[in-house]
């Protein structure tokens, strides 16, 4: 659809910038979609899920370690991988017993 708007052309340049949009038209479209899915999840903070807090504690796996994922996400928090010294086979690798 068609339209005509006014748009801050600083405002425009730097979404473009920040989200990598190769037009007007997509950094216009990602914004309106990101202020959508605010607007969204906002609605979802006041209103809940309509879940008590023991269903949604028990809705999360107790493996879940929110910590271990960030730090496995930011870059050079771990220790680099150790490569293998020889040759891996894989058939002779048994997987780990539950």
């Amino acid at each position: 659809m068609k339209m005509t708007m006014h748009i801050d052309e600083g405002i425009l340049a730097r979404v473009m910038k920040w989200s990598g949009a190769a037009s007007k038209t997509e950094a216009v479209a990602l914004a309106l979609k990101e202020m959508d899915r605010k607007a969204r999840l906002a609605e979802i903070g006041k209103t809940g899920l309509g879940l008590s807090r023991a269903e949604l504690m028990e809705a999360v796996d107790p493996g879940y370690d929110l910590m271990a994922l960030r730090l496995a996400e930011t870059p050079g928090a771990l220790p680099p991988p150790v490569a293998p010294s020889g040759p891996v086979n894989y058939r002779q690798l048994k997987r780990r017993k539950k």
